[in-house]
């Protein structure tokens, strides 16, 4: 019979208490608001600079060269567009991954939200559960709480009634309730989270390659942009024309489309990844997957299903009733994981014996147990942790080698939870279990085979076992698997058999841990999946780390990535989503870089030569458009599976600025060849700029060739397009006059054209050294 303590609060007390606004709310978003976003995507700078160039075309009056104004507009609803699908895919995924406390009210305990605990309530805990709230402990049975990510301790913590439970941490063994007593923003995790959101979780060399890049234009920016403005102002051109000539040559300067190309990327990457029920809890985990080259696998969870059945018990020692000792610690145990949720299901009917005390199951221990008074005292655990060498532990691991859990039932000399140990084992029986691999394992790990991307599985099983498994699905390495316990501990050797080696066993959650920084140690970028509390500690420290859904609250709490199917068939659309973000966002970046790059040349070198700049504005709306615009878009969420490297900034640098000089060289001396001087006509200056803009969209168009490749059917058929429209442009009447072109002179097209042929001999010259000094660097 329940106590009105152990009953919880009432739903009147509850009632209150929310009116009251004492509830687990917590300040901290996981995402931006509605008003936040459109904040963000609207007032930028580049929509500011945009803003003030396209006033002054309007005061010009020639509004048709106020085209790249409808960019302001384009890049603010499409960034606009992509953040609210994101905010709305991952906060609806954060519902169902959310980890929800068990709470008793009336009696009766129910799962909860988080933020629906109020001040008071009795909280159920259980192994693998996370602690929401801060309280005192009310009632502890063996419980163990690991408060490692707190305080990095790694021992876990025995709780006693009255003891505290922080926020934060979570449950490693036994059971127990607590009081909540301090609830919302002035709980201890979410003080912590308050602290941790001013940091970014995951190392981002994307996004720090970017701002790198944009501070090193900044720089050009500033010269380019005085000098032009002093030239186109200071000249004697009529002040319509001079402001034209200037806000034509200071809008290709800025790469408006990177920031804008980088968010819709990442954006349209959660919600695929949203489709396949995947949440990423920290965006640049997108990023950091892409770059993942070795993928730690637990394999109960992961390549095996959570469920087993009970295969056989093989009695040892005659005499004892192996089925009501079964029977009885299955009861025994509030919390059961699934090898007793097995044997529970096969010997149902509890024998009623008095439980004195329990020692619930832990990862480092590898056994649990329970003493019944008179009936004796039991442990159920790992066959080669509690039986000595010997003719029945050879027994256990021949089972083993099939693939099979093997546990070993015992009667213990002492009571379980004796501080001196239970004693002697007299081993009664061995209890043998069934895992079912998973159906799509097998293709699993051969995607990361063919991705160059190894797989260690890293198992608290015996090894035998876990080799066997392996074995079924083919992973090299899977016929030496490696007991943890022989591991070194020199840190060094760690690292070089963890690296050589590919299936491990009897493998300790501090011992996961040390293996990814040891892998890590070797130069590798590390994802590590999981679902069971003993893996929290290699998943918080892992590069990325990859949750089952169905884990346990704790391992749901420190990963990047929640997997809401729990299919490991899943992590290869996860790692390939990655792979194509960043690799397409390197590719657009040249583009985008490119046209900065020459922009900028091309402006000082008019400066320079004092002449009036080449191009009107709608001349450089239409070359983003179709060599920039219109293909990055479509480029940037097309197919990619090449694993990320480091060095972005330098190889799209490699590509750009050579790129980017060329083209201004060319472009520039296309234009002298037909420059008339000051005195020239308005037909004069409309056919000097055709020409010049002819050698500028022909070389960009090679360049958009280059970034392309390797070629497939649609990116010909893509660039085959771009080229037609442009072709389209100078060759249409009405477009020829709409957009001030005038190609009529055959002598001057030849001599753009002279000028680009030229110019993309360079380009490609220069494309193929860089390509070669890259693959030297990498090698």
């Amino acid at each position: 019979m329940l106590t009105d303590a152990s009953r919880g609060l009432s739903s009147e007390e509850v009632a209150q208490r929310v009116a009251a606004g004492q509830t687990n709310t917590v300040s901290t978003k996981t995402s931006r608001t509605t008003g936040e976003i459109i904040r963000a995507n609207v007032f930028t700078r580049i929509n500011a600079i945009y803003g003030v160039l396209f006033v002054l075309i309007l005061s010009t009056g020639y509004f048709i060269d106020g085209l790249f104004g409808g960019l302001i507009i384009v890049n603010s609803a499409v960034g606009i567009i992509q953040e609210l699908r994101a905010k709305r895919t991952l906060e609806r995924l954060a519902i169902v991954g959310q980890a929800k406390p068990t709470v008793r009210r009336d009696g009766q305990s129910a799962e909860i939200a988080p933020e629906d605990v109020v001040l008071g309530d009795l909280v159920e805990l259980g192994p693998g559960d996370k602690i929401v709230v801060d309280g005192p402990a009310l009632t502890a049975d063996a419980l163990e709480v690991d408060e490692s990510l707190l305080t990095g301790e790694s021992d876990p913590v025995v709780k006693q009634p009255g003891d505290k439970v922080l926020s934060g941490s979570f449950v490693v063994a036994g059971s127990g309730t607590y009081r909540a007593d301090v609830i919302g923003d002035e709980s201890y995790a979410a003080k912590l989270a308050a602290e941790a959101s001013k940091f970014t979780l995951v190392k981002s060399e994307l996004r720090q390659g970017i701002d790198k890049i944009l501070k090193f234009i900044t720089y050009l920016l500033v010269p380019a942009g005085a000098l032009t403005i002093y030239n186109q102002l200071a000249g004697d051109q009529a002040w319509p024309d001079a402001l034209r000539g200037m806000v034509a040559a200071l809008v290709p300067m800025v790469p408006e489309g990177l920031v804008l190309m980088t968010s819709v990327a990442l954006a349209v990457g959660v919600i695929r990844l949203g489709k396949r029920q995947c949440l990423v809890q920290e965006l640049p985990a997108i990023e950091g997957l892409a770059r993942v080259d070795v993928v730690c696998a637990d394999k109960t969870g992961t390549l095996t299903e959570n469920a087993m059945r009970l295969s056989e018990v093989r009695e040892i020692t005659p005499g004892h009733p192996v089925d009501d000792v079964l029977a009885a610690l299955a009861a025994a145990d509030p919390r059961p994981n699934a090898s007793l949720q097995a044997i529970a299901e096969a010997h149902g009917t509890d024998p009623g014996w008095r439980v004195t005390t329990t020692m619930p199951f832990s990862s480092a221990r590898k056994w649990s147990g329970a003493s019944f008074g008179a009936d004796g005292d039991w442990v159920l655990g790992a066959a080669d942790v509690l039986l000595p060498e010997g003719e029945h532990r050879a027994e256990a691991e021949k089972i083993g080698s099939r693939g099979l859990r093997v546990l070993l039932l015992g009667r213990a000399e002492r009571a379980v939870d004796a501080a001196e140990g239970p004693g002697n084992i007299e081993p009664v029986a061995l209890v043998v279990l069934e895992q079912k691999v998973r159906p799509d394992a097998k293709d699993t790990l051969d995607f990361f085979a063919h991705q160059n991307v190894a797989v260690k599985v890293i198992s608290g099983d015996n090894a035998i076992s876990v080799g066997a498994v392996a074995g079924t699905l083919d992973l090299p390495g899977a016929d030496k698997p490696v007991d943890a316990r022989k591991l070194p501990e020199d840190a060094e050797k760690l690292a070089d058999t963890v690296e050589e080696r590919a299936v491990f066993g009897r493998v300790t959650p501090l011992q996961k841990r040390a293996m990814v920084g040891a892998l890590q140690s070797k130069g590798h970028t590390v994802a590590m999946t999981g679902d069971g509390v003993n893996d929290v500690l290699a998943l918080k420290d892992a590069d990325i780390g990859v949750a089952m859904g169905a884990g346990s609250p704790a391992t749901r709490a420190v990963a990047q990535i929640v997997l809401l199917d729990d299919k490991f068939a899943t992590l290869p659309h996860v790692v390939a989503e990655g792979r194509r973000v960043i690799g397409n966002i390197e590719r657009v970046s040249n583009l985008f870089l490119t046209k900065t790059v020459y922009s900028v040349l091309l402006a000082l070198m008019v400066g320079i030569a004092q002449v009036p700049f080449p191009f009107l504005p709608r001349h450089i709306t239409i070359t983003a458009w179709f060599t920039i615009g219109l293909p990055a878009f479509v480029l940037s969420l097309a197919p990619n599976n090449e694993r990320a490297r480091s060095g972005f900034v330098g190889r799209v640098m490699r590509m750009a600025v050579p790129a980017g000089l060329v083209i201004a060289a060319a472009t520039f001396v296309s234009y002298l060849l037909v420059y008339k001087g000051s005195g020239q006509s308005e037909l004069d200056k409309i056919q000097a700029g055709t020409t010049a803009l002819i050698t500028l969209i022909t070389i960009a168009l090679w360049v958009l060739g280059i970034v392309a490749r390797p070629y497939r059917w649609w990116k010909i058929l893509l660039i085959g397009g771009m080229v037609v429209l442009t072709l389209a442009l100078f060759l249409i009447p009405f477009t020829q006059k709409f957009f001030a072109l005038d190609p009529s002179v055959s002598a001057y097209t030849l001599s753009a054209f002279a000028c680009a042929g030229v110019g993309i001999v360079l380009v490609e010259a220069a494309w193929w050294i860089g390509r070669h000094l890259v693959k030297r660097s990498e090698a």
